[in-house]
């Protein structure tokens, strides 16, 4: 086994799903058993602070997952339900754990759902989620030992938030920055052009550990935030040059540009290339008639 499979699997175990692991003196880990392509082990949960605790993320619909944290904070009081965002992997549980503990529910606005079917990642939100503080930029949710301030980063999400974590100069990011994968960015909800704004946000904040929703800690967080900024120029920078031989379909420029990508993840670099599509219409330098996209 090489040192990088032995790596992965030292990661995954110690994601497992169902165990709670201490991070830090003010910060738990208890993994949802929701593993998937795009969830890596499962939706991570984190509860904070000591005796009075929040939990972040409180994660999808899972009596298992609900008896977990109920289990892990047995003898302390859960106050307060922080979410990330309304993807249901993240908050579904959110009301089910409030009425097991009345905690209040604060962070992401409710999703803006759309009229009629409901089409890509609109799909994918949490319908029953119902926040009984909504956080804007710069806001902060506090309780003993614990600061949480609210950074706007849409992208992901329309209403995705990271948390900056003030006691330990770290920040809970969510699905926007993961070590394990990069973040999907599906239209109409994902936009590209505010993915981007949001990691230029993110980018010399000073923060020097970030804990994803998904996965290990992201290590080292400002140059990897670089090279996520330095991964997405250059998927830009090949799908432009795919127009520049040739006008193109979405489908056409996956196979080109996503050569030896497994079958079950075409639909999220689908959707992710035409996020990049619009927002160089968005930018001038592409134009789109009757689903075929050319370089201006």
């Amino acid at each position: 086994m090489s040192e990088e499979s032995t790596a992965d699997a030292a990661e995954r175990e110690a994601l497992a799903a169902g165990v709670v692991t201490r991070l830090t003196e003010r910060i738990r880990r208890l993994v949802a058993p929701n593993p998937s392509a795009f969830t890596f082990t499962g939706t991570c949960t984190y509860i904070l602070g000591q005796g009075d605790v929040a939990v972040l993320d409180p994660g999808p619909e899972s009596e298992a997952h609900l008896e977990a944290l109920l289990a892990a904070t047995q003898g302390e009081r859960i106050v307060a339900i922080v979410v990330t965002h309304t993807h249901r992997d993240h908050s579904a549980l959110a009301a089910r754990l409030k009425a097991a503990t009345s905690a209040m529910i604060v962070g992401a606005r409710p999703h803006a759902f759309l009229e009629g079917p409901a089409l890509g990642l609109d799909a994918s939100h949490d319908r029953g989620y119902a926040p009984d503080r909504i956080l804007r930029e710069g806001e902060t949710f506090a309780l003993a030992g614990v600061t949480l301030q609210a950074i706007e980063t849409p992208g992901h999400a329309a209403n995705h938030l990271c948390f900056a974590f003030d006691e330990e100069n770290s920040l809970f990011s969510g699905d926007h920055v993961m070590a394990w994968s990069t973040s999907v960015v599906a239209p109409p909800d994902g936009s590209m052009t505010d993915y981007m704004a949001s990691l230029d946000r993110l980018r010399g904040r000073g923060e020097t550990l970030y804990w994803p929703g998904h996965g290990g800690p992201v290590k080292d967080p400002e140059r990897y935030v670089r090279a996520l900024i330095g991964h997405r120029r250059q998927r830009e920078s090949a799908i432009l040059a795919r127009l520049e031989s040739a006008p193109m379909s979405i489908p056409a420029i996956v196979d080109s540009v996503y050569a030896g990508l497994d079958p079950k993840l075409v639909g999220a670099a689908s959707l992710s290339t035409q996020a990049h599509l619009e927002d160089l219409q968005r930018r001038g330098l592409v134009a789109e008639g009757s689903g075929i996209y050319r370089k201006i």
